[in-house]
């Protein structure tokens, strides 16, 4: 399917779902929200104004309401909540697996998570709480509990006929795992080789070795490179003592990848990568406000330093046309630097041993790329003022500037990381800032001392 026929299908719901909202025929919107998919009724809800998702949310049938709570962002689930009392919500979660009962329990007041998680029956309220126990952006807050364990010591087919007692797997189980007697991780029984290998075998003559567990504490992000890297359908998760606790799978490894894809991006913007595009206007000014008032102060910081040289750009009003190019070379320059640092960061490529190595190489390219700029530069500054020291000085500025944004690009996110901050969120803020001040110091006050 093309872009555009999947752009398509998807504004076909939406189109259809407004016309219906405004003429209120809400029986043909319980019709349409019946035949989709929970995700799709969940991408329907996030592409409605707060006004319009608060009568739809009702006309949802409620069996599908906690699958599409599951599919929506934090905020659009926190918005949602909120239509909702306890019994709504306990009826909501009632059929969810514990990792996304788990989710929605973490945006309710603390009053209403107890309520809920004091309807559940005992065994799933334990599971529940087993997951709440951890942070949510780690493997503990990721996993799911249900899992099914076996012994090494038993064969195939004593395996089979539990599967069969059992009488359904759970979802996206590609293999078993295989515990001790005391529940410590030992290694996985493929379910390929379960049903292809002779039923006289044991388990421990065929299971495998190979998936390493993964600690209930690591970070959801290394979680999901270790995914990518070993190509996992699914993996174990153990507590400090080794116990098994819980599996993580793939689909909740996408979940994690499409999150830190939408945070990178976002974050360069100073938003959340679960920010409601219909929001109310209040919420959004409060949210946008912080990160706009940290740029008006580093743009004062920048019109501080051209204040130094107005002197100057009184006498040469051409300085005050080429500034903007110093400028805007070195920030595109540090962009490029600063976001394929964030990128290795991410990848968790980047580390003490080859971080000196990218910062000579990351110099040389900047300084490389100033100088093939700086002659194009300097040569249409000459034919435009017909002013040749003009010319070498706005290419001087150029190679300066470029190699300050390279210099930055590597060093600004190294430095927040070291200091707990995103650099993701405050990298760009602060690359900004050095190129535009580099930029201007550099040109201005070449100008000061050779032309005025």
């Amino acid at each position: 399917m093309t872009e555009l026929h999947q752009e398509q299908a998807i504004a076909q719901p939406i189109d259809t779902l407004s016309e219906a909202l405004k003429s209120g025929r809400f029986i043909r919107m319980r019709r349409l929200l019946a035949s989709l998919h929970p995700a799709e009724t969940a991408h329907l809800l996030e592409s409605l104004p707060p006004k319009e998702r608060k009568v739809c949310w009702p006309i949802i049938n409620p069996d599908l309401r906690g699958d599409v709570l599951t599919f929506v962002g934090e905020d659009v689930k926190t918005d949602i909540i909120q239509y909702m009392d306890t019994a709504d919500l306990i009826s909501a979660t009632e059929d969810l697996d514990a990792d996304d009962i788990a989710d929605i329990l973490q945006v309710l007041p603390q009053h209403v998570t107890r309520e809920v998680l004091r309807a559940m029956d005992t065994q799933h309220r334990r599971r529940v709480e087993t997951i709440l126990a951890y942070e949510e952006d780690t493997a503990g807050g990721l996993m799911n509990t249900d899992v099914v364990t076996v012994r090494s010591d038993i064969t195939l087919e004593v395996v089979l006929r539990y599967l069969r007692l059992l009488g359904e797997l759970p979802v996206n189980t590609d293999s078993l795992y295989v515990v001790d007697h005391e529940d410590h991780y030992i290694g996985t029984l493929e379910l390929s080789k379960l049903v292809s290998r002779s039923r006289s075998l044991t388990v421990r003559d065929v299971m495998s070795h190979q998936i390493e567990a993964i600690e209930a504490t690591s970070d959801d992000r290394d979680v999901a490179h270790r995914f990518e890297k070993h190509d996992l359908m699914s993996a174990p998760v153990v507590d400090a003592d080794n116990h098994l606790i819980g599996r993580i799978t793939i689909d909740d490894v996408v979940d994690v990848i499409r999150d830190e894809a939408e945070h990178s991006m976002l974050s360069l913007a100073g938003l959340g990568e679960d920010e409601d595009t219909f929001a109310p206007v209040k919420k959004s000014i409060h949210r946008r406000s912080l990160w706009l008032g940290v740029n008006l102060l580093t743009a004062f910081l920048a019109a501080w330093v051209i204040g130094l040289f107005d002197t100057t750009i009184e006498k040469q009003v051409a300085l005050a046309i080429l500034m903007p190019i110093v400028a805007s070379m070195g920030g595109v320059a540090g962009s490029q630097t600063l976001t394929l640092v964030i990128r290795s960061m991410a990848l968790g490529q980047l580390n003490q041993q080859n971080q000196r190595w990218l910062l000579r190489k990351e110099i040389l390219v900047g300084a490389s790329n100033g100088l093939i700029w700086a002659v194009a530069i300097a040569f249409v500054t000459y034919l435009w003022f017909n002013n040749v020291m003009l010319g070498v000085l706005i290419g001087a500025a150029i190679v300066i500037n470029l190699i300050a944004a390279a210099f930055a690009g590597v060093i600004i996110p190294l430095l927040l990381k070291r200091f707990g901050t995103d650099p993701a969120l405050s990298g760009g803020v602060l690359l900004t800032t050095v190129t535009d001040v580099v930029g201007f110091v550099a040109f201005l006050g070449f100008a000061t001392l050779f032309i005025v």
